[in-house]
C-alpha cells in the first residue's frame, strides 16, 4: 500500500502524529509514503498494477465502517492500492482520470498537512474495525 503526498510536512506536532499513526499502522500493512514536490509528478509513480485512490473533495463520502469495507474488499481483489493527497490546488485531470475510486473526507477543505494525519488515522481506524478490534469513538 502506498500514499502519494504533494508537499512536506514542516510543524514537528504534525509529524509526530503522523509518525504515531505510521507506526501504529505496521501491525496492519506495509505503508508507503511517497512525497512529492509537484501534482505533476504524481502520474509517473503510478504503476499499471496500482488501485488509485484519489482524495478529492468531488468523491464519494464515507462513514468510517464503510471506508473500512472499502479497503477489505479492494484489499481482496488489489493489494497494489495507492492513495493520492493532492496539493492546495487539488489533482490534475491526469491523475483524476488514472483514479479507480474517488474518496472524500468531507465538503470542507484541510491543510493538506494536517489532512495526510486525518486520512491515516482513518486508515488505522479502518484496519482496527476489519480485524474486529476495539478503539475509541
Amino acid at each position: 500500500m502506498k500514499l502519494i503526498c504533494v508537499g512536506k510536512i514542516k510543524e514537528k506536532y504534525l509529524k509526530e502524529a503522523i509518525n504515531d499513526y505510521l507506526k501504529r499502522l505496521t501491525k496492519y500493512i506495509k505503508l508507503e509514503v511517497i512525497e512529492l514536490t509537484k501534482t505533476e509528478e504524481i502520474i509517473k509513480n503510478i504503476k499499471d498494477k496500482d488501485y488509485v485512490i484519489t482524495l478529492e473533495i468531488g468523491g464519494n463520502q464515507l462513514d468510517s465502517l464503510s471506508f473500512s469495507k472499502m479497503i477489505e474488499k479492494t484489499l481482496i481483489e488489489n493489494s497494489n492500492i495507492l492513495f493520492v493527497i493532492g496539493d492546495s490546488d487539488g489533482i490534475n485531470i491526469e491523475v483524476r482520470e488514472r483514479s479507480n475510486y474517488k474518496l472524500s473526507f468531507s465538503n470542507m477543505t484541510y491543510p493538506h498537512q494536517l489532512f495526510r494525519l486525518i486520512f491515516l488515522e482513518q486508515l488505522y481506524r479502518s484496519f482496527k474495525i476489519i480485524n474486529n478490534e476495539t478503539y475509541h469513538k
